[in-house]
């Protein structure tokens, strides 16, 4: 990460069973933070309740309440524990006062319904490894979420996802790696690391006709607004 010029990262949370493990990356790292949540695709785990999570949260390298939201890709039949989850997360965050990090696939309206119905642009938070159109993203920014591209946005043929990441506002704009998935060309196929999301940062520069550094800058500058940490 270091000779990457990658300053910090976010190790997200998707099960409480995964979450020790999680949380001692980022109490051994200074650069290295934590989220806490239950993935929407996990069905045989430990169940999360507000209560859990707000304790969970409370942990000072825990910076956002996810990764979270709604998957019907892998759950066709839409269930309707996933959506209750994802209420549940919600609800933690507003309660603690802690940014969302929000998985959607295949249910984009669901995902935007459940936001504002239970309030949630009152933390805000980020759609994370942003797959969806313009019209989900606006939507999203509505809600004041940010949009976070992944290794996905150097694919040849990813046309609507590079779209989006050159008319996404730069100050809600952010890079992530989805590690250890979707790792970015030229590495595309092979295990994704946090040092990779340089080449994510590269290639959204080049469609914003913009300097790499000043990306680098922005992506920064809006992790620690949103996280409300400061990096150096």
């Amino acid at each position: 990460m270091k000779d990457a010029r990658v300053a910090a990262a976010l190790c997200i949370g998707v099960s409480l069973e995964g979450l020790p493990s999680v949380l001692a990356l980022a109490e051994n790292h200074e650069n290295l933070y934590a989220s806490v949540g239950v993935h929407p695709e996990h069905q045989d785990c430990i169940e999360p309740d507000v209560e859990t999570l707000l304790q969970a949260a409370g942990h000072t390298r825990v910076l956002g309440i996810g990764e979270t939201g709604l998957d019907y890709y892998w759950h066709k039949d839409r269930p309707k524990w996933q959506r209750e989850r994802f209420r549940i997360h919600v609800r933690t965050a507003r309660a603690c006062r802690k940014p969302l990090i929000v998985h959607t696939r295949e249910a984009a309206e669901d995902t935007l319904r459940i936001l504002r119905e239970e309030g949630a642009n009152a933390v805000g938070g980020v759609m994370h490894c942003f797959t969806e159109s313009q019209a989900v993203a606006d939507e999203a920014l509505a809600l004041g979420f940010h949009i976070s591209f992944s290794g996905i946005v150097t694919f040849k043929n990813a046309r609507q996802i590079k779209e989006v990441a050159m008319n996404v506002p730069l100050e809600r704009l952010l890079v992530e790696t989805d590690s250890p998935y979707l790792a970015p060309v030229p590495y595309r196929g092979k295990p994704n690391q946090p040092a990779y999301v340089r080449y994510v940062a590269e290639e959204i520069a080049r469609l914003r006709g913009m300097e790499i550094e000043a990306l680098e800058q922005a992506t920064t500058e809006n992790f620690c607004r949103l996280f409300g940490v400061s990096i150096h």
